[in-house]
């Protein structure tokens, strides 16, 4: 199956990389209870999961949120919030003001730009928008008493396809598939990606069968993807706003951190 791209490079992803776990929003903690506490279970190889109150922080603090997150960050996972920059449409002044409810009232350790845009013309507006919040994170690390050396927070773009190189130059990861394994199955890799190493990008994929799930880790590693989250749960393509595919526990949870936890199927 043709799933790199390149001509003479070297695959991003070798034997010694270890696959996580990014969860890109699951639902409401009083929803999902078992979801939340299963991510503080010892052993789940979890990089972040994302914080999504009410389409972002919500109008005001919730209780169960704030729980649900604090359980996680003292459990040494990081929580993102969620931002919508619904491909650029969303003002800056929107975003940023979400961003800063998620640090008052949630502490987030880093943020979700979901319906990032990928494009060379959007890439300015994106490069702005991440530097201010990476600004926030840095004061509130300051605030929290943070030496200079633990300062700043993650920032993972939610393209869900491939965007153009330099948007690898902003944040810390990038989502570069988002959608069903009918297409993940067949898909294939910018050779830029090859330039970096696995840690710098994510791979979300639902409906994957049960059946194909090392098919899908193989994919996954030989795209050198670092950050993974596979699931059966079918809905529409998450990049449309449709129903959330992500929203509750694949229902092969147990094996799938099984295979994660011991590097993934080689």
């Amino acid at each position: 199956m043709p799933h790199l791209t390149t001509t003479g490079g070297r695959l991003s992803a070798t034997e010694e990389d270890r696959l996580g776990f990014g969860v890109p929003g699951y639902a409401h903690p009083l929803l999902a209870p078992v979801e939340w506490a299963e991510l503080t279970r010892p052993g789940t190889p979890l990089h972040w999961a994302v914080l999504n109150v009410d389409d972002g922080p919500g109008s005001r603090p919730d209780p169960h949120c704030l729980e649900a997150a604090g359980r996680l960050t003292n459990a040494g996972a990081r929580v993102l919030g969620h931002l919508d920059m619904a491909y650029g449409e969303r003002s800056f002044g929107e975003i940023v003001a979400d961003a800063g409810n998620f640090l008052d009232w949630y502490r987030v350790g880093g943020f979700y730009l979901d319906r990032c845009p990928a494009t060379r013309s959007d890439l300015t507006d994106v490069r702005l928008v991440a530097a201010t919040l990476q600004a926030l994170l840095d004061d509130a690390g300051h605030l929290a008493g943070h030496d200079a050396g633990h300062l700043g927070g993650h920032l993972v773009l939610g393209h869900g396809t491939q965007p153009y190189p330099e948007y690898a130059e902003i944040a810390d990861q990038l989502v570069t598939f988002s959608g069903p394994w009918d297409r993940y199955r067949w898909s294939q890799v910018a050779e830029w990606t090859a330039e970096h190493p696995p840690e710098r990008f994510v791979h979300l994929v639902h409906a994957v069968p049960r059946a194909h799930l090392d098919e899908a880790m193989r994919i996954a590693r030989w795209q050198g993807a670092g950050t993974i989250f596979f699931t059966d749960r079918t809905g529409g393509d998450d990049r449309t706003g449709q129903q959330n595919p992500y929203g509750t526990l694949p229902g092969y949870w147990d094996e799938i951190v099984s295979l994660v936890g011991r590097g993934g199927s080689e």
